[in-house]
């Protein structure tokens, strides 16, 4: 199993509010590039897809998840019915409602790409993650599953589009518990990972197709730094 001991940070400018995003040069930002003795080949993605409600999380991570032929978890499933009761009602999260709820995901990637008991299944190279990680704090929670694993790389994938444009985009969803009140408190939440070494921001506000383009390029210029 992997640790899930604290990890410190350096932050540095790797997100831009457009995209495709340029990727940083990779010799400025050393935490992210794996040591000479790490075989890319050996290398496992967490690829974390952020943002406010409406951005598209779930339908970037399962184009994701057919690109790249990785396992994803849905970040929504993982919360408790009291969460998704108060959503429902318009009732924004508080931390103490999201501890456990991040733990939960956290444990459910790290199980994802640990090896079986009997070492009979050979683990995925990475694993796709939906999580609205609205705080930086949040995101450290994260965080820790690649604490002291130079093998395990995680990203954040950013979806970030204006709150107008996450509104309509809610108000057209059907029979589903996050409503249109709550893009507005998690707005007020949220905390872009704009300056975080390890966050890749997106401009979602564009047709599905051109977005999924958008991330598609992002992810590809960042495996690219590993080889």
């Amino acid at each position: 199993m992997l640790s899930t001991d604290e990890r410190f940070l350096e932050p540095a400018v790797v997100g831009l509010p457009c995209a495709p995003v340029a990727m940083p040069d990779s010799k400025h930002h050393p935490a992210e590039v794996p040591p000479e003795s790490v075989n890319p080949r050996e290398l496992q993605h967490i690829w974390i897809i952020t943002g406010p409600a409406g951005c598209g999380k779930t339908t970037v991570a399962k184009g994701l998840q057919e690109e790249l032929g990785l396992p994803f978890i849905e970040g929504d499933d993982f919360h408790p019915p009291a969460n998704k009761e108060k959503m429902s009602n318009g009732i924004p999260l508080t931390d103490a409602d999201r501890w456990d709820w991040l733990i939960s995901l956290r444990e459910a990637a790290i199980e994802t790409l640990s090896p079986s008991d009997g070492a009979s299944r050979q683990p995925p190279s990475g694993v796709i993650v939906t999580c609205s990680a609205l705080k930086q704090k949040y995101r450290d929670v994260m965080r820790v599953a690649a604490y002291g694993h130079p093998s395990v790389q995680i990203h954040f994938i950013y979806l970030k589009a204006e709150e107008s444009v996450l509104m309509e985009r809610v108000n057209e969803r059907q029979a589903h518990y996050m409503k249109s009140a709550m893009v507005h408190s998690q707005f007020e939440a949220l905390e872009e990972p704009l300056e975080e070494w390890d966050a890749l921001a997106v401009d979602v506000a564009a047709p599905p197709d051109e977005v999924m383009k958008r991330v598609s390029a992002v992810v590809a210029a960042k495996l690219r730094e590993y080889q």
